[in-house]
């Protein structure tokens, strides 16, 4: 099959899709593309919140899996959305999502999958491989995270040290900040605000944090978090706020602890050297923690990646679609 320049596969449109409910009123978005009877993959996006787009379809050989991409609860197109103030976030907490999940792979008729996903899908891919390991083929995630409060304080204060200009901005949208939960709270508190004003100023400041975080990413387009359309801001906003003030509702270290579940288990990991959002450290421990993880370090990527990440991925799911 001929592949893109960066060694991707040509993009595919679902050939089926679905409104799931997953009950307390939700309805999750899910999409299948590929071979209908093909390897299933299940991607996990990240954000939270971002909602799943295109671009992941072109990593899979089409002939050979059954990609299923779904958006997690409140965003893209799953309803409610969380950019309206009355979808209510106390039913979207990580067990809800791993609920879903399983409630996808029943509905779809799916014993067993790969899993894929970054960032924020990491956490949530760890956190179910390691509820439900006997429901898992594979795992290949770029840019590792498993939400440890550590790693939230890195991202919301620590990285500051390098973005001091920034992050003093970020700081000044929530003078309450020295309140229960700190900055990171402040902002959800924000985000759950009846003034839509509020909640306007508050999504445009954690996403100018979030960008000048990535600054250093040498990438096209538009920006990261900034770029989006002002709807799907305010629901990531809320959604990694309100995730970030409650640490995910994981023990601190619980997925790098209980990364044992995981024997048996192969598993891909890349990360970039220069991951400012997300540092090599947590993917170092989980690699050390996960027997049959191996861990791919790219010297010249961020958070975001570049084409040597593009070909690692690749390369772990080429050889992964051998293993049906």
């Amino acid at each position: 099959m001929d592949r893109g320049p960066d060694g991707t596969y040509p993009p595919i449109e679902p050939h089926e899709r679905g409104m799931l409910d997953v009950g307390d009123g939700n309805l999750v978005y899910w999409e299948v593309c590929g071979n209908p009877v093909g390897k299933p993959a299940l991607v996990v996006h990240g954000g939270p919140g971002s909602g799943c787009g295109v671009r992941p379809r072109q990593y899979f050989d089409p002939d050979r899996y059954r990609v299923v991409l779904f958006d997690q609860r409140n965003c893209g197109r799953s309803t409610p959305h969380a950019s309206d103030p009355a979808a209510d976030m106390r039913h979207n907490t990580t067990a809800h999502l791993i609920a879903d999940m399983e409630s996808l792979r029943d509905h779809l008729g799916i014993g067993k999958w790969l899993l894929y996903g970054g960032s924020w899908g990491s956490t949530l891919i760890l956190a179910y491989a390691e509820q439900h390991p006997e429901r898992v083929t594979e795992i290949v995630i770029p840019a590792v995270t498993t939400t440890r409060r550590s790693e939230i304080d890195w991202l919301y204060r620590g990285a500051g040290q390098i973005f001091p200009e920034a992050w003093d901005l970020f700081r000044a949208g929530v003078p309450e900040a020295g309140g229960p939960g700190g900055l990171v709270a402040a902002y959800a508190r924000r985000m759950e605000s009846p003034d839509a004003d509020v909640r306007a100023k508050a999504t445009a400041d954690w996403c100018a944090w979030e960008d000048a975080v990535l600054s250093m990413e040498t990438r096209t387009g538009p920006a990261a978090y900034g770029g989006r359309p002002d709807r799907d801001q305010q629901a990531l906003v809320r959604i990694c706020s309100h995730y970030f003030a409650h640490a995910a509702w994981l023990e601190e270290g619980q997925l790098i602890r209980d990364a044992g579940r995981l024997a048996g288990i192969p598993g891909v990991l890349v990360h970039g050297r220069f991951d400012l959002a997300g540092p090599l450290t947590t993917a170092w421990e989980l690699a050390r923690a996960w027997p049959d993880a191996e861990l791919t370090v790219i010297e010249d990527a961020g958070h975001r990646g570049g084409p040597a990440t593009t070909r690692a991925l690749l390369a772990a799911l080429d050889r992964f679609a051998r293993h049906a």
